[in-house]
């Protein structure tokens, strides 16, 4: 559909399904795709699309532009409004953002925050520290998600990404039981003959051994500690609810979660929001917009981000079904934010983008002198053609005159500045900007914690080992012995220059750079950069020209002979013994997501095969006991289901199935953010049995 239709609020859409009939609900799905590429019209503010011959839907948004009230949707047809075609128009409109309820009384146990950092206050960065298990001997592990970074920018009408989170690495069950490994924060991983370690202090009496009889539980009050509030029954009944949607959707798959669910998931959702769950109904609609992402043949695909909304979703909302009082599960909505005083921003990078449904543009990354993390978006219709000119575009900050090249080496000040949650600059009323010096990078942080001297982008020193078809195999300085990393391009899109760049230093083996860029989200030992920069006390570097101001921006500044040493930098020595591919966790997310995509019958025929049996091999071979343990459950779980008097396969019990899911899932994310940690952010390397 066209991207001119306006976002519907949840209830809206789910309002509409409801209405329908059984007959009419099983058209739904096929009704949707058909209104692909239907034209959309545009008259006084409202909008019209013509679903046949005497049926035209009419949306009238609201002074917001959202619509969110039923009377502001119509058909023409006899039908209406228990029509198909408002429904199929209401549901192939995007997903409203989160909002405050405005008929909803506060509860008992809201928690207020003072920060505007968001459209939601997710969780602190270790907040998601237990998860079920299908097993009350499973063993259980904090785990958070701020670790990866989310994509800057979106098209509008779609999701937020969900990142996974951070947490220890390898532990068995006590009892070899499938569960979430507890212990090592270190990234180590364990193995017949390393014993897990704890390797942190137990965080408020809540992240003991599981074994003892107080484990998970809040310790008692004190002098300086008051008990937080016992949820209230509304909010029970709704993360309940929102757990039956969630566990439904899982159940069913990319392919069976079609309109209905999806309606069924958005109610809920609406629900939580009226009883103030503001954290569970955003990960209820990124779930949503995801969904319909890997849906869309012709969309993005998202199936990670898919993964991550709905472990998020499925853990929030089983911390609060069982009435866990952490004031982090509830979550705020957030307002835009506006600073006291002026924004001291300085210039990291340019980040090229190109987006689904022909756009294109740039990206600018800036940060304070905290490491707090800001952008400039310039993303418009025009594909590759346009992100490759927006790099030397000028900045649209109300009438602020410059160009991205010039505030990515320099900097702002901005005053009366208006940050979206997602750290963009807005060109609201009131903002003035003025251009102000930048300032190089600064040295790598060798063990940063949350934010570092470049925002949630990563700052590593490296040398150049060899070349791997278009990825370059480097060594994370300074040399800790363990094996290379990897870095792949971030856009291999012939119009920018990544590709040719990376080629270009891999020609150069020896050489040492200063790398900034993000993370994979998928391979634990890939960093993808988006500009580089000389090591300062080294000849074995680049030599930049000063008009480039000490960097180079990989997708748009192309690397020439002149840019490298005249004597060619010693070849580093062999290699390190190691593999530079990903641990075998590859065959645990695959299987995670396998579930996601083909639904609880995809995961079931992942049980009757040999492939299932090789891939627990390989993973208790290389020392993820538990991994193993977890994979094998799942698919067992997955296959174990019953049949009803008249011979049908039901679906057994979904809880237990969702909950075996979860905590594979959870397992996995901390796992591979462990395994990041030791790659990638300094960790001193274990013996033989550390992490690759």
């Amino acid at each position: 559909m066209s991207p001119s239709l306006p976002p519907v609020a949840p209830e809206v859409f789910a309002s509409a399904v409801e209405h329908l009939t059984t007959r009419l609900r099983g058209r739904l799905d096929a009704a949707v795709e058909a209104l692909a590429g239907t034209p959309v019209t545009t008259e006084d503010g409202a909008v019209r699309v013509r679903c046949g011959e005497d049926a035209r839907v009419t949306l009238a948004p609201g002074p917001s532009g959202t619509v969110t009230e039923p009377g502001q949707a119509h058909c023409t047809c006899l039908l209406a409004p228990r029509c198909l075609h408002l429904a199929a128009v209401l549901g192939a409109c995007p997903v409203a953002d989160a909002k405050p309820a405005a008929d909803a009384t506060p509860a008992a146990d809201a928690t207020p925050s003072s920060e505007a950092d968001g459209p939601v206050d997710r969780a602190r960065p270790a907040d998601v520290d237990r998860a079920p298990t299908p097993d009350p001997a499973a063993d259980t592990t904090p785990a958070s998600d701020a670790d990866r970074p989310a994509v800057p920018v979106r098209p509008a009408g779609r999701g937020r990404g969900a990142g996974p989170g951070q947490g220890p690495v390898e532990a068995d069950g006590p009892h070899g039981v499938p569960g979430q490994g507890r212990g090592a924060g270190d990234g180590h991983r364990t193995g017949p003959d390393r014993p897990a370690d704890t390797g942190r202090p137990v965080d408020d009496g809540r992240r003991a051994d599981p074994g003892r009889p107080d484990a998970g539980k809040e310790p008692p009050a004190g002098p300086g500690r008051r008990p937080a509030p016992a949820l209230s029954a509304d909010r029970t009944r709704a993360a309940s609810g929102l757990w039956t949607a969630a566990a439904a959707v899982l159940s069913a798959g990319t392919a069976g979660a079609g309109a209905i669910l999806q309606a069924e998931l958005l109610r809920a959702a609406h629900t939580a929001r009226l009883a103030g769950l503001h954290r569970a109904e955003a990960a209820a609609l990124d779930v949503v917009r995801h969904l319909r992402d890997e849906r869309d043949p012709h969309g993005p695909r998202a199936l990670t981000a898919l993964v991550d909304a709905l472990r998020e979703l499925l853990l929030v909302t089983h911390r609060l079904r069982s009435a866990d009082p952490d004031p982090a599960l509830i979550g705020a909505v957030r307002p835009h934010h506006r600073p006291d005083g002026p924004l001291r921003l300085y210039g990291v990078c340019r980040e090229p983008v190109i987006g689904p449904g022909g756009l294109g543009g740039v990206v600018t990354h800036l940060v304070d002198d905290e490491g707090h993390a800001y952008t400039l978006p310039d993303v418009k219709p025009g594909g590759p053609a346009r992100a490759r000119r927006a790099g030397t575009a000028h900045v649209a900050l109300r009438s602020f005159l410059s160009d991205h090249f010039r505030v990515s080496r320099g900097g702002l000040t901005v005053t009366g500045a208006v940050v979206a949650p997602d750290g963009r600059l807005l060109p609201e009323p009131g903002v003035r900007a003025a251009f102000a010096a930048g300032r190089p990078w600064p040295p790598p942080d060798p063990d940063p914690d949350g934010a570092g001297p470049t925002g949630p982008l990563i700052l590593r020193d490296v040398e150049i080992a060899a070349t791997d078809g278009e990825d370059l195999l480097v060594r994370v300085l300074p040399g800790r012995g363990d094996g290379p990393v990897r870095l792949a391009p971030a856009h291999r899109h012939p119009a920018l220059a990544h590709t040719a760049n990376l080629r270009r230093l891999g020609e150069h083996p020896g050489l040492r750079i200063r790398v900034v860029g993000r993370l994979d989200p998928d391979r634990v030992t890939t960093l993808r950069p988006l500009a580089v920069a000389p090591v300062p006390g080294t000849e074995a570097t680049l030599r930049l020209p000063d008009e480039w101001q000490g960097r180079a921006d990989l997708g748009y500044d192309r690397l020439r002979d002149d840019h490298f040493p005249a004597d060619p930098p010693s070849p580093p020595g062999p290699a390190p013994a190691g593999p530079v591919d990903d641990a075998p966790l590859w065959r645990v997310r695959r299987l995670v997501e396998l579930a996601v995509a083909g639904g609880r019958r995809a995961a079931a025929e992942s049980a009757r095969g040999d492939d299932l049996r090789g891939h627990v091999a390989a993973l208790r071979c290389d020392g993820f006991v538990t991994g193993a343990a977890l994979a094998a459950a799942l698919a067992a779980v997955a296959a174990d289901r019953t049949r009803d008097a008249f011979g049908r396969l039901d679906e057994g019990d979904p809880d237990r199935y969702t909950a075996q899911w979860l905590a594979t899932a959870i397992y996995l994310t901390g796992t591979e953010a462990a395994l990041r940690r030791d790659n990638w952010l300094g960790h001193a390397p274990g013996p033989a049995g550390s992490a690759r």
